[in-house]
């Protein structure tokens, strides 16, 4: 592999002109294969042949969304847009070659059937009708994600973005957090027409887009879209049920606790982030100090992650800190040509900082090992709900270490971390009901749709309240969470495999080692099974059903409850 750092990265516009000639030439070979070598030699190619494109798709990318008012790479995003879903009929021509292939049963033996249901579910998610709308679609949700991008709120002397007035809802003086939280709200009470206009469009095109491949609504192809192939909504509504009935009522007795500890009568919006009376866990240092001490880390957590976390500084392959115009949001990407992950965040110095990084290295690891363990590019990914347990498992194999980046604060990072992983579920499954509401009833209006998460908020979060705030209390604060906007129907993985994290808590408490190995062994089998497969492999339960949601936070619920009994 050639030396390489992601900021001496040359950017090319790539010809996808010629790509798409290349693929056609390896279609024809395909028809025209005669034994299975031939085939398998022409996967392999295909690979080869995307792969600058993939590549310079993801520097654009990412460049874009480190400043987002960058005109050139604005620009070259806004190209890519255009020019991929057309270019995208190819290569579901290709598939469609693949599936025909008469030599399907080796490709199920040689690589697994993940390989070919995957392509199906591609085939069965796109037709060229769709380009128009994708195009479309991509428009806006650039638009709204440059919108989170640049907001510039005055506060505290300052002009801050999203992710710096969240700071403040840490702060110890009460009013400030009232006023922050009131800042926050009304830059979005602010931009509500334009960002209802902006999801009025989406829901239309999505559902559009649902019954041009045949369904009654969006929302098959949305499960399509997110790699579902072995369950749907109905196991999800199961598992939110579950969680309405375990979690919602401890996550209540929680905010009784907190309320009492930070010395307030009731909980309000502003002050769910301010967990203690002397103040939060802040870290030791800025971004540079957290990498350092991840590198410490990660070398002494396991070989595999010491390797991992020297390759990712050597390569300069995280961006984590604040900047004006940045995109306000956290990810992990892949630079396929290098094998190599990319971590994107906003550090605020807060317990978020830790959390965000730990989350995203988590997806780092998992996707720089399955890069090395995985014969095509197809299997370097995994469906999201699988993909979310590397990243918040993660998160709980840094807890030991917490003192390296808090200090001596170091057990509170850990209750306030804990406690925020369970808090989060209720918000996590109502964001996905929301979206099935939505969805299948594409035809409310955009304040009808604001009062059905108004109702949400009482159903999952019965704690949550506003003071002035007719904005928030009507339900806007849904409008905040990109994925709503940008990936639908993905948010629940978030609260799926939270059960898998909580799970791999409790056996890494009870023999780490055994834990470590089912963990890598997740990490390494990359998308070459299904969700049900991959949890095999990493010896999880299935979330939905009856009774594994109560087991899988047992744990952690006995860790808060008797810190809450002691204080």
């Amino acid at each position: 592999m050639e030396k390489f750092t992601f900021d001496t990265i040359e950017y090319h516009r790539p010809d996808i002109a010629a790509v798409e000639e290349e693929v056609k030439k390896l279609i024809v070979k395909l028809k025209n294969a005669t034994s299975y070598e031939q085939v398998r030699d022409i996967i392999l190619r295909s690979d080869k042949v995307t792969e600058d494109l993939e590549t310079m798709y993801t520097v654009a990318h990412v460049r874009n969304t480190l400043n987002t008012t960058d005109k050139f790479y604005e620009d070259e995003i806004a190209w890519f847009q255009q020019t991929l879903p057309v270019a995208q009929m190819t290569f579901v021509a290709f598939e469609q070659a693949l599936v025909d292939s008469p030599f399907t049963a080796e490709i199920d033996g040689d690589f697994g059937p993940e390989y070919l249901t995957a392509t199906r579910r591609d085939l069965a998610s796109f037709n060229d009708k769709l380009v128009p709308y994708l195009q479309k679609q991509a428009m806006l949700t650039t638009e709204y994600q440059k919108l989170m991008a640049t907001a510039q709120i005055e506060f505290d002397g300052k002009t801050l973005n999203l992710y710096g007035i969240q700071k403040y809802f840490e702060h110890p003086d009460r009013e400030i957090r009232r006023q922050a939280f009131a800042k926050y709200s009304e830059f979005y009470a602010s931009n509500e027409d334009r960002m209802e206009e902006i999801f009025d469009e989406l829901v239309k095109i999505r559902t559009a887009m649902g019954k041009e491949m045949g369904y009654d609504t969006f929302t098959p192809l949305g499960y399509l879209n997110q790699g579902r192939s072995d369950y749907g909504p109905d196991e999800v509504a199961a598992f939110r049920q579950q969680v309405l009935t375990e979690i919602v009522p401890f996550c209540e007795k929680l905010y009784e606790a907190q309320a009492k500890r930070i010395g307030v009568d009731e909980i309000m919006a502003y002050d769910e982030k301010f967990i203690f009376p002397d103040g939060n866990a802040e870290p030791k240092g800025d971004a540079d100090f957290m990498v350092t001490q991840a590198q410490k880390m990660y070398r002494d957590l396991s070989a595999e992650t010491g390797e991992f976390i020297d390759f990712m500084i050597e390569h300069h392959l995280m961006d984590l800190e604040n900047k004006p115009n940045k995109a306000s949001t956290g990810y992990m990407t892949s630079l396929q040509k290098y094998k190599a992950p990319f971590v994107f965040s906003c550090f605020n110095h807060t317990i978020f900082d830790m959390q965000v990084m730990s989350h995203e290295l988590g997806h780092a690891f998992a996707g720089y090992c399955a890069m090395r363990h995985q014969p095509v590019s197809s299997y370097f990914h995994v469906s999201t709900d699988i993909a979310e347990i590397h990243s918040m498992s993660m998160e709980q194999f840094c807890y030991p270490y917490a003192e390296l980046f808090f200090g001596d604060d170091g057990d509170k990072y850990r209750f306030a971390h804990l406690q925020e992983a369970i808090t989060f579920v209720p918000f996590g499954v109502a964001v996905d009901e929301f979206q099935h509401i939505i969805y299948e009833n594409p035809n409310l209006t955009p304040k009808e749709r604001t009062y059905e998460w108004h109702k949400l908020e009482e159903k999952y979060m019965p704690w949550r309240k506003y003071t002035d705030d007719p904005f928030m209390d009507r339900g806007g604060y849904w409008y905040h969470k990109l994925h709503i906007f940008l990936y639908p129907f993905y948010y629940i993985n978030y609260t799926l495999t939270t059960m898998g994290a909580m799970e791999f808590k409790k056996r890494y408490a009870e023999d780490p080692k055994k834990a470590w190995v089912d963990y890598l062994a997740l990490c390494n089998a990359g998308g070459s099974q299904s969700y049900l497969g991959l949890l095999k492999v990493a010896n999880l339960r299935v979330p939905f059903e009856e009774g594994s949601v109560a087991e899988a936070v047992s744990y952690a619920k006995e860790i808060l409850l008797d810190a809450i009994e002691k204080e």
